[in-house]
């Protein structure tokens, strides 16, 4: 067996973003957290997430071509039901109904395809 040197966990997940602004202020009231960490280098704004993971807005590479017709990640929760309310009462725009009791699709204001998925 050949030993790796890289660890069996993803540290961070790039999403493209047209406007960092924007889009910081919109993940981050999703999320329900304070946007008050710094844009860094005119176009990345790093959200650290419950595991160790880190959500990377990324506006230097957005692009105007069509978005993924494949979600980009998805985000847990233990109350789909609960989500999919906040979400719409929200205004986010919805792609998918609750399918199979467990996860639902949603595109942020940069039409990337997103999704949650009970946990």
């Amino acid at each position: 067996m050949i030993t790796s040197p890289l660890f069996s966990a993803i540290g961070a997940v790039f999403v493209p973003v047209q406007h960092i602004e924007a889009a910081r202020d919109w993940y981050c009231r999703l999320l329900g957290i304070p946007a008050n960490q710094d844009i860094l280098f005119g176009h990345l704004y790093c959200i650290p997430m419950q595991n160790g993971l880190t959500l990377i807005l990324d506006s230097k590479i957005f692009s105007e071509k069509s978005p993924s017709d494949a979600p980009l990640f998805h985000f847990n929760t233990q109350d789909i039901e609960a989500a999919y309310r906040y979400f719409q009462e929200n205004g986010v725009e919805l792609v998918s109904a609750i399918e199979n009791g467990h996860w639902f699709t949603f595109r942020d204001p940069d039409h990337n395809l997103l999704m949650v998925c009970k946990c």
